[in-house]
């Protein structure tokens, strides 16, 4: 078995890790390129999702380099996504790709069909086995997650422009080689050590914004044009409302136990939209509420262009906007969207929110208490635990 499985930021690293320690050859597809999405887009549904098409594109490269099995999450709810995997079986059958395809359902109302695709990745692994290897994987996660945080924090404040970025790439590779959760665990360090090498500006005064959407869109750095990056070397704090990390805690631990507690975002977005729509739609409306009165600048909303729940939340942000008093940027993308078209209006954007606060056009609420507030050096990389 050779086993791949969709592009979504740094997923790769702890997937990656995952199967390896199950004794099963992983076949990462390439870094997404034009070339990617070129190919996903030829043979996908005209109006189906970006990320649909830009996973037919990675599944395609995969194959070419020996890849036999699939391995793709399903999903419940109103969003397409629960759809995805069934639709890229057929375009694939229909290329006479032949690919198997494990699906592993979400555990709420699907645990025979969940457990059915565990089994098959894990058939000849022990329960140890594949304890250490979910631990394995479980620990890169937790780490990179904290230093993403911590990189949109040290970018916006970087004297020279793109040593974030480079830094960022060799912890990730140094992240990618650790074995065992104690080798991660001194990736980590030496991940931290990596990042207060770099010359800061620390009493820069530097703009935050929120970053809200659809999670794929989110995390993948060539769906979306690499905006953290280009927000950073602007010198603006990205505050992400996404980590997966977070996501997994909550969709497949909380909820799969009745644990998990949606009342806050309920409760904010309430005035606004009072039910379930798919995907992030409701949490994009929360979140956008929180920030504005957290403090943060502005909030960018990123989603693939024909996204419901994301198109939903579309049409109701600039009543929020308006409402608690914070410019909202909307983002939807496809397959179309150049980096220089997002520049241009990330631009003015910026000089929209650096004028107001220029101005001294602020939110009269508390300012938000989170990691991202911290200027010096010292601060910041004591700000992260690793144990």
């Amino acid at each position: 078995m050779k086993v791949t499985f969709p592009h979504m930021g740094y997923l790769y690293v702890p997937l990656r890790a995952f199967f390896s320690q199950l004794g099963i050859e992983v076949v990462v597809p390439p870094p997404i390129s034009q070339d990617t999405i070129n190919l996903g887009t030829r043979y996908s549904p005209e109006f189906a999702c970006l990320p649909l098409k830009i996973n037919i594109g990675n599944f395609l490269q995969a194959a070419e380099l020996g890849a036999d099995t699939v391995v793709m999450a399903g999903g419940i709810g109103p969003c397409r996504f629960g759809y995805y995997a069934q639709v890229q079986k057929e375009i694939l059958a229909d290329l006479g790709i032949h690919l198997d395809m494990i699906v592993l359902e979400p555990p709420q109302g699907h645990w025979r069909q969940l457990f059915r695709g565990l089994k098959s990745l894990a058939a000849n692994a022990g329960p140890v086995t594949v304890y250490r290897a979910g631990a394995l994987a479980w620990a890169k996660l937790k780490v990179l997650d904290k230093l993403a945080k911590n990189q949109f924090v040290i970018r916006a404040r970087e004297k020279v422009r793109g040593s974030t970025t480079q830094t960022w790439r060799i912890i990730l590779d140094l992240v990618d080689q650790a074995d065992s959760v104690q080798a991660v665990y001194i990736a980590a360090e030496q991940g931290q050590k990596l990042f207060d090498r770099i010359v800061l500006e620390p009493h820069r005064d530097v703009l935050k914004v929120g970053l809200v959407g659809e999670i794929y869109t989110l995390l993948e750095p060539a769906v979306n044009l690499e905006i953290e990056r280009l927000l950073g070397e602007m010198g603006v704090e990205v505050v992400q409302s996404v980590y997966l990390s977070n996501w997994v805690m909550t969709n497949l631990v909380l909820h799969t136990f009745h644990l998990r507690n949606d009342g806050e975002h309920y409760q904010l977005a309430a005035p606004y939209l009072g039910s379930f729509v798919g995907g992030h739609g409701l949490e994009t409306i929360s979140t956008t509420i929180f920030y504005a009165r957290s403090g943060l600048d502005g909030v960018i909303h990123l989603a693939p262009l024909t996204c419901m729940p994301e198109i939903v939340a579309k049409s109701i942000l600039p009543q929020v906007s308006v409402d608690e008093d914070i410019p909202v940027l909307t983002f939807m993308l496809d397959e179309h969207s150049a980096e220089a078209g997002i520049q241009t209006r990330l631009e003015a954007f910026y000089e929209l929110l650096k004028t107001r606060k220029q101005r001294g056009h602020k939110n009269n609420i508390k300012q938000i208490k989170n990691e991202s507030t911290i200027l010096g050096r010292k601060s910041i990389i004591e700000s992260l635990s690793w144990h």
